[in-house]
């Protein structure tokens, strides 16, 4: 019965997608301490190459020391997902935005940011299928409309070329975290190394050419550094939260990266607290809360399924390893047998069914 609890249980799911939407909420305000040295678009750059060199030398560091393979690594039928994921989420998003940003308000783009959360949502959910019910539905809107409260200003969205772009943007992202649930049983830190250097690159690149100044190697160091845990350690734990909950409940946790940053930006830049900060915290709250109080059982079939990705030995994992010393979590090729059961679940690696 244990393997069963395990997947009735939020954890570890919901902590990764917390503690995803809280490094990448911080980034923002910590970010606009280094605007005043750096070109947008190359701290965007910098930012992400901090994210994917720190990664790849946590990699590096790994095989160095010959740590037990506890996470699947990449394989070539992974090299299509991958090179779509790098992108539509490392290369047109960001390249998308940051046109968007030049030609509309800085106001306008903040509230056309939220429509990434939306995005992700309608397409998790119309093309791929995941289970929605009025609960979880009722409890990703109050999120998204915490957030849009948060980034309102009173003007409204001024639907220019600017915003367009913008909008474009984040529908690449939410193609971009949909198609990331395909990598979701490989190595999280190998994905968001690749991507950080992929789209760290191009941004320097574009900048540097632009004529952007590259500011002393102190920011530099600061931006890398600040990549490194609020893109890259973030990106990490959202490829684990998508693994454990699926696209639209991590993408509906992620939506509360905005007022994280509103807060943090009370607490280290002296912004004033406002009405529409405590609307926002409300709503969001109350958007969690339906979703953590979520409970979603019925009787589903597994059907055949060989696959690889990091697990333990529970009521999804039986095979046996014959005269192998087994270390848990451990990751290898195995194979599921058929089986029809009962339990809470969510849309992980091996609750991917249909409910039509």
């Amino acid at each position: 019965m244990s393997g069963l609890h395990s997947h009735s249980r939020l954890w570890p799911g919901a902590a990764f997608a917390f503690g995803s939407a809280l490094l990448f909420g911080l980034t923002a305000p910590l970010s606009k301490l280094l605007l005043d040295r750096f070109d947008p678009q190359l701290l965007a750059g910098v930012l992400y190459l901090g994210a994917g060199l720190g990664l790849a030398a946590v990699n590096f560091g790994r095989r160095a020391i010959d740590l037990p393979g506890a996470e699947a690594p990449l394989r070539r039928p992974d090299l299509p997902w991958l090179a779509a994921v790098v992108l539509a989420g490392g290369l047109i998003g960001p390249l998308l935005l940051m046109t968007g940003l030049q030609s509309t308000s800085a106001a306008n783009g903040s509230l056309l940011l939220n429509l990434e959360g939306l995005a992700t949502m309608a397409i998790a959910w119309i093309v791929f299928r995941e289970n929605v019910d009025a609960r979880l539905f009722a409890g990703a809107m109050a999120i998204l409309a915490g957030a849009v409260v948060l980034s309102w200003n009173g003007a409204g969205v001024s639907l220019d070329k600017g915003a367009l772009l913008i909008a474009g943007a984040c529908l690449a992202w939410g193609v971009d975290n949909n198609l990331t649930r395909k990598l979701s049983s490989a190595d999280p830190v190998a994905i968001a190394a690749i991507k950080g250097l992929a789209a760290g690159s191009v941004n320097c690149a574009v900048a540097l050419a632009r004529g952007a100044d590259l500011s002393g190697p102190g920011p530099v160091a600061a931006a890398a550094t600040l990549g490194f845990f609020g893109v890259g350690i973030s990106l990490v734990l959202f490829i684990l939260a998508l693994r454990h909950l699926g696209t639209a409940r991590a993408g509906a946790y992620f939506s509360l990266a905005p007022f994280i940053g509103a807060v943090a930006a009370i607490l280290l830049l002296r912004e004033p607290a406002t009405p529409s900060l405590l609307v926002a915290g409300a709503l969001m709250g109350f958007g969690v809360w339906l979703h953590l109080a979520e409970r979603h059982e019925h009787e589903h079939d597994h059907e055949p399924l060989e696959h690889e990705h990091s697990h333990v030995h529970d009521a999804h994992h039986r095979h046996r390893h014959d005269g192998e010393v087994v270390v848990e979590p451990h990751s290898h090729r195995h194979r599921h047998q058929r089986l029809v059961h009962s339990h809470p679940h969510f849309p992980d690696l091996h609750h991917r069914h249909d409910h039509s």
